[in-house]
């Protein structure tokens, strides 16, 4: 290994550091109606695409591309494409979930300046990958990471982030132009917001309950409990 490859110091952050590290997790949001016109700033943005692309990926193999989408007729051809696919879904639930569904803004794509869509190309890195071998579903997964990184600056920047998952595949690869080696993993809505719910909107609408985090934990196997501390 040459002396520039040696691991360096790692380095505690301080108390405010980890503060922000933790605010940016924990007031993060889903945005679908909060977004103001205000247009993003291209440093902003590349800023965003920066961090992104700085996250994770199994054998540093970066499948991900960015497909930036600021013109009206995309927006509106991926609008129709988002209200076929959610009447369709709509009519899956039952009961008291179908009017509370009906009743759900579940996407911004029209109101926010800037749309986004992260793809993963799975023929990058070639036929044989460092660490997908056994798993090759770790591209995606991958690209998950960099939509994640994405999201937590976008809370530092003020930007709200709405990922809108309710489409069929080939409408999205038709409305972009995808190889057929790419995949459309992450469409997302991005904007400034002045305001956000203290909670997950589907929280905050009744849809459903953040799920206890001891319940959650297991030690050494499936279903056994585990002690730990949440600690001072």
């Amino acid at each position: 290994m040459s002396d520039n490859a040696a691991p360096v110091a790692a380095g505690a952050f301080s108390r405010a550091e980890r503060a922000a590290v933790y605010r940016a997790i924990f007031t993060r949001r889903d945005v679908r109606s909060q977004f103001t016109p205000r247009p993003i700033a291209d440093a902003v943005l590349h800023r965003l695409l920066r961090a992104a692309h700085h996250a994770p990926s199994v054998g540093f193999m970066q499948p991900w591309n960015f497909v930036l989408v600021r013109s009206d007729g995309v927006k509106q051809r991926v609008q129709a494409a988002f209200s076929a696919a959610n009447a369709e879904a709509a009519a899956m639930f039952d009961g008291a979930r179908k009017p509370l569904y009906s009743s759900l803004k579940l996407e911004g794509i029209l109101q926010a300046p800037v749309n986004l869509c992260i793809t993963c190309d799975r023929s990058r890195g070639g036929e044989v990958v460092l660490g997908r071998t056994h798993a090759p579903e770790m591209d995606l997964y991958s690209t998950v990471c960099a939509v994640q990184n994405l999201w937590l600056a976008a809370r530092a920047e003020g930007i709200g982030v709405g990922w809108v998952s309710i489409f069929r595949e080939g409408d999205l690869r038709e409305i972009l132009q995808l190889p057929q080696n790419v995949v459309p993993v992450a469409w997302l809505c991005l904007g400034h917001v002045d305001a956000l719910y203290d909670a997950p909107e589907l929280e905050k609408k009744g849809w459903a309950a953040r799920l206890p985090l001891d319940d959650l934990i297991f030690e050494d196997v499936w279903g056994q409990g585990a002690d730990i501390s949440a600690g001072a």
